[in-house]
C-alpha cells in the first residue's frame, strides 16, 4: 500500500506493486410504482505501459458494466499528456470516490436516454408499417376492383361479338387464360390492354419482373408465413357491389309503419317503446313535455300510453286483466235458433207452510218424511213431466230465517215463483222475506193458499193481507194468480199445474239448445266416495259428458251427470237439473257454470277468479279516525269457531246465520268453513285456538278421530239449524259471565267523623233518601268523585243497634277497609245481582 503523503520520506522506498485497476460500486435504481434495484457498477481502467524514455500516453475513459445492460455512451476525446518535467500530482482517495460516484450516474442517466430513444424509434417503425400495410390493402382491393370490371366488361363484348372461323378461337385464349390468372391471385399480373394502368411508384433493388410476380402464391411463402392476406372471391365482390346499387337506388328514408299497440291497464315505458318499435328516448321525452319527469322502468296507466301512442301515428288497443273473464251477457243467441224450453219455477214461503209437501203431492214423491226437523235445509231441483208429456223444472227453497240466500238464488234463476201461504197462519216474515226477493228478481208470482182442508183456514185473509205489500190477486181485480190448494188431500194441484202453463205460455220461454251449456249451481257438496258435486240448472245450450268447464274459481271435465232421480244421463238441454261429477274444487252455491273450448282456457279463468278472491279477501278496509280509535279501544271477546257442513249452501246459512248473534261485547269468529267431513286440519286449528267444531249433517274421519283424543277438542253435531244456533247463543253468553246489576238502595250526607276505637273510625250520617241497611255494599264520594268502595260493617241510631235507618234520620256506622272520612261526604248504598247474559 503506498504512502498518503505527497511529500517522499528520506531513505525510504514505495514497496513495488500494480495500481488497481477495476473500482467497483453500487447505485440504487427507482423505478414506477414503488419499486426499485440495486446495480453494481465496476470501472475498468486500461494499463497503459510506456518504453523507457517515451511520454506517458493518455489512458482512454474507464469502461463500464452493469447489471442493467445499459448501451456504452460514445468515448471523449483524450485528455493532453502531463508535461513530462514535473511529478504527476497524485488524488485524494475522497475525491476519486466522489468522481466515480458522479460518473456512474451520468453513465445511468444516458443509458436510460437511449433506451427510450429506442423505444420511440420502434414504435415509430411500427405505425410507418401499419400505414403502409392499410395502403397496400386499399390498392389491391382497387386492382381487383378494376379486374372485375374488365372481366365483366369482356364478357359482354364476347356475348355481343359474332361468331368467327374456328382457326381465330385459339388466338384469344391466352388473355383469357391471363384474366383467370389474374382473377385466382391476390394481385394481378397484367391489366387488359383498355384498361387504365396505376403507375405504381418504384421499388429500390427490385425490377418490373419482381413486382408482377410478387402476388403470387408460392410454396416457400405459404410454409413461411408471408403474405398470407388474400382478398375475398369475385363472387363476394360482386354482392357488395349489387347492394351498394340498391343503395343508391333507393329514393329518401323508409316510410314509418304504424302499428296496432296493445296497451294493458298498467305498463312501463320500455315495453311501451318495443311494442311501439320507437326509441325509449323519444318517449321519455314526450313524457317531460306532458310534466311527467320518468324513467325507462316506471309505469304509466292506460290513459297515458294512448297519449303517446296516438302522438307517435300508432294505433291503440286498449285490454284488461277482466278480459281473461268469460262475459257472456253481450252474447245473445239469433231469434232463428231459439226453442221452447219448460218453465221454472220455484216455491218460496215461510217455514212449516208446506211447500215440500205441495211438491211431493205434484211428484208423487215423499221427500218431506226424510228431511231433519221436518224442514228443507237444502235447496232441491227437480223435473216433473206431465199428463200432456210437458215438463216443469220445480225448484225447492228452505223457509227457514237463515237460509235467505237460498231463496235469493231460486228467485234469480226461476221464470215463476209459487208463493206458498197456509190458510189458517197467514203472512209471516219469510212469507214477507220472499215478495221482496221476487220483485227484486222482477219475475211472475202465482199465490198458492194451502192448508184449506182445515177448518181455521181463511183464503180471504191471506188476499187481504197480501194487499199491504201490493201484491193483488184476480179474485180482487188485479193481475196475480192465486189457486187454493191442499198437499195434504191433493186438492185442486191440476188447478196449480194450469196456472203454471198458462204463465209460462204467456213469457214465451225459449232458450238455443246448439251451443257450448251456460247453467248456474244451485248447491255444491263434497261426496267421501266421488269428490266435488254440484247441482246446476242449465239456462242455455247442451250440457254433455266430456266437456270441459270452468265454475267460479274451480274447474274440470264433465265425467258424469245423474238426474233427480239418481239415473245417469249423457246430456242435458235447457231448464234441465242434474248433478255434474268431475270438478276440480267445491264451487259456491250461485257461481256461473260455463263450457270452454280446452282445459287451458278453463285454468286460466279459474286462476284469474281465484286471484280475484284472494285479494278481495286480503284487501283491508280504508281506516279512517272513527274505525282507528274503536279498533283500539275496543274491548271485544271473539268467539272461535269451526264449521262444517254437507252442501255449500247450509255452510253459507249457518256462517251468516252466527255472525248475526254477534253483539258489541262479543263476538263469532269463523276460523274456518268448508264442505264434506271434519278433517285433520279442522281439529289442529281448532285445538291450536281453542275452538270447537260445529258439524251439520257431518262427521270426523278416522284421522281426526285420533287427533280429537290428543286435542280434546269438542265436536257439536247437528242437523238442524235452529238448534245450532241456540248453542251458540248460550255458549256466547256463557263467555260472557253473569250480568252484574246494581240497583241504588239509599244516600246519605256525613256529617260528623268520630273516633271508634284505636283506628276505625265512625261517620255520622243523616240520610236523604232510600234506606240505609247492614251489609249493604257502599260508595263513598267526595266532591262527586269516588274515594273507596266499602261495605256497612255496623250501623246504630243513638247507642242501639238496628237493621235498617231511613230517610230524614240519623244514624251511625263504621265503614269496612276505609277510615278516609271527612265531614260533607257523601254514602251510596246500593245492591247488587247476578243475571244470566241472554244474547
Amino acid at each position: 500500500m503506498t504512502d498518503q503523503s505527497d511529500k517522499p520520506k528520506l531513505g525510504t522506498r514505495p514497496p513495488l506493486g500494480l495500481k488497481r485497476t477495476v473500482e467497483t460500486g453500487k447505485v440504487k435504481q427507482s423505478f414506477s410504482h414503488g419499486r426499485s434495484n440495486t446495480v453494481v457498477v465496476e470501472v475498468k481502467k486500461r494499463r497503459i505501459l510506456a518504453k523507457p524514455g517515451e511520454a506517458p500516453v493518455a489512458a482512454p475513459e474507464p469502461k463500464v458494466e452493469a447489471a442493467a445492460q445499459a448501451p456504452a455512451p460514445a468515448p471523449k476525446p483524450a485528455a493532453p499528456a502531463p508535461r513530462p518535467a514535473a511529478a504527476p500530482q497524485r488524488r485524494a482517495p475522497v475525491d476519486d470516490i466522489a468522481t466515480r460516484k458522479e460518473l456512474q450516474e451520468k453513465l445511468l442517466r444516458e443509458a436510460d436516454e437511449a433506451r427510450m430513444t429506442s423505444l420511440g424509434d420502434a414504435r415509430r417503425r411500427e405505425d410507418r408499417a401499419k400505414v403502409a400495410q392499410s395502403e397496400d390493402e386499399k390498392r389491391r382491393a382497387e386492382d381487383n376492383r378494376k379486374v372485375e370490371d374488365d372481366a365483366v366488361r369482356a364478357a359482354a363484348e364476347e356475348v355481343s361479338r359474332p361468331t368467327e372461323a374456328p382457326a381465330d378461337d385459339a388466338a384469344p385464349a391466352a388473355p383469357a387464360n391471363e384474366r383467370d390468372e389474374e382473377r385466382r391471385f391476390t394481385r394481378p399480373a397484367a391489366a387488359p390492354a383498355h384498361a387504365p394502368k396505376r403507375p405504381e411508384p418504384a421499388r429500390p433493388g427490385r425490377g418490373r419482373e419482381d413486382h408482377r410476380k410478387s402476388g403470387k402464391l408460392t410454396v416457400s411463402r405459404a410454409t413461411a408465413g408471408e403474405d398470407d392476406s388474400r382478398t375475398r372471391s369475385l363472387a363476394a365482390l360482386r354482392r357488395s357491389r349489387e347492394k351498394e346499387k340498391r343503395a343508391h337506388q333507393q329514393s329518401g328514408p323508409a316510410a314509418k309503419q304504424f302499428r296496432d299497440v296493445v296497451v294493458p291497464d298498467t305498463i312501463t315505458v320500455q315495453e311501451l317503446a318495443n311494442r311501439m318499435a320507437e326509441r325509449g328516448n323519444d318517449l321519455i321525452k314526450s313524457l317531460f313535455k306532458m310534466g311527467m319527469p320518468i324513467t325507462l322502468s316506471e309505469t304509466i296507466d292506460q290513459d297515458t300510453a294512448e297519449l303517446l301512442v296516438t302522438e307517435f301515428g300508432h294505433n291503440i288497443k286498449r285490454v284488461s286483466e277482466s278480459d281473461i273473464d268469460i262475459d257472456s251477457s253481450d252474447d245473445v243467441d239469433a231469434a232463428e235458433t231459439l226453442k221452447t224450453r219448460p218453465p221454472v219455477v220455484t216455491i218460496m214461503g215461510h217455514v212449516d207452510h208446506g211447500k215440500t209437501s205441495l211438491l211431493d203431492a205434484i211428484r208423487g214423491a215423499a221427500v218431506v218424511s226424510g228431511e231433519a226437523g221436518g224442514i228443507t235445509q237444502h235447496i232441491g231441483a227437480y223435473q216433473v213431466m206431465l199428463k200432456d208429456k210437458s215438463k216443469i223444472t220445480f225448484l225447492d227453497t228452505p223457509g227457514h230465517e237463515a237460509f235467505t240466500e237460498m231463496r235469493q238464488r231460486g228467485a234469480n234463476v226461476t221464470d215463476i215463483v209459487i208463493l206458498v201461504v197456509a190458510a189458517d197462519d197467514g203472512l209471516k216474515p219469510q212469507t214477507i222475506e220472499a215478495i221482496n226477493h221476487t220483485k227484486a228478481a222482477g219475475v211472475p208470482m202465482i199465490v198458492a193458499i194451502n192448508k184449506i182442508d182445515k177448518h181455521e183456514a181463511n183464503a180471504q185473509k191471506v188476499r187481504e193481507e197480501l194487499l199491504q205489500h201490493e201484491i193483488i190477486v184476480e179474485a180482487m181485480g188485479g193481475e196475480v194468480q192465486d189457486v187454493e190448494v191442499s198437499a195434504k188431500e191433493k186438492i185442486n194441484l191440476d188447478g196449480l199445474l194450469e196456472a203454471i202453463a198458462l204463465q209460462a205460455e204467456i213469457l214465451e220461454l225459449k232458450a238455443n239448445p246448439d251451443r257450448a251449456a251456460e247453467a248456474t249451481v244451485i248447491e255444491a257438496k263434497l261426496d267421501k266416495g266421488r269428490g266435488p258435486l254440484a247441482t246446476v240448472l242449465v239456462q242455455r245450450g247442451t250440457l254433455r259428458v266430456g266437456d270441459v268447464i270452468v265454475v267460479g274459481a274451480a274447474s274440470g271435465k264433465v265425467r258424469a251427470m245423474t238426474d233427480d232421480h239418481g239415473k245417469q244421463v249423457k246430456e242435458a238441454g235447457p231448464s234441465y237439473p242434474v248433478e255434474v261429477l268431475g270438478l276440480g274444487a267445491v264451487p259456491s252455491a250461485g257461481d256461473p257454470f260455463t263450457v270452454v273450448e280446452n282445459e287451458g282456457r278453463a285454468r286460466e279463468v279459474a286462476l284469474y277468479r281465484q286471484g280475484l278472491i284472494d285479494k278481495k279477501r286480503t284487501t283491508s278496509a280504508p281506516v279512517n279516525l272513527e274505525n282507528l280509535f274503536a279498533s283500539k279501544s275496543s274491548q271485544t271477546i271473539e268467539f272461535p269457531i269451526v264449521v262444517r257442513g254437507d252442501v255449500q249452501g247450509s255452510v253459507e246459512a249457518i256462517v251468516s246465520a252466527v255472525n248475526r248473534i254477534s253483539t258489541d261485547e262479543i263476538k263469532v269468529r269463523v276460523l274456518a268453513s268448508g264442505v264434506g267431513a271434519i278433517t285433520e286440519g279442522d281439529v289442529t286449528l281448532a285445538a291450536a285456538n281453542g275452538a270447537p267444531i260445529i258439524g251439520f249433517n257431518v262427521r270426523p274421519n278416522a284421522k281426526a278421530r285420533e287427533a280429537t283424543n290428543r286435542t280434546k277438542v269438542e265436536f257439536r253435531y247437528y242437523d238442524v239449524i235452529y238448534h245450532l244456533t241456540d248453542w251458540v247463543r248460550q255458549a256466547m253468553a256463557g263467555e260472557l259471565g253473569p250480568e252484574i246489576i246494581e240497583t241504588i238502595v239509599g244516600r246519605a250526607e256525613v256529617k260528623d267523623v268520630f273516633p271508634a276505637g284505636k283506628r276505625d273510625k265512625a261517620a255520622g250520617l243523616l240520610v236523604l233518601e232510600g234506606v240505609i241497611r247492614k251489609g249493604l255494599h257502599a260508595r263513598l264520594t267526595r266532591d262527586d268523585v269516588i274515594i273507596s268502595k266499602t261495605t256497612i260493617s255496623s250501623l246504630r241510631r243513638f247507642k242501639d243497634d238496628v237493621a235498617e235507618v231511613r230517610a230524614g234520620m240519623e244514624c251511625g256506622v263504621l265503614l269496612a277497609d276505609t277510615n278516609d272520612i271527612k265531614a260533607g261526604d257523601n254514602l251510596e248504598v246500593f245492591e247488587t245481582e247476578e243475571r244470566a247474559r241472554t244474547l
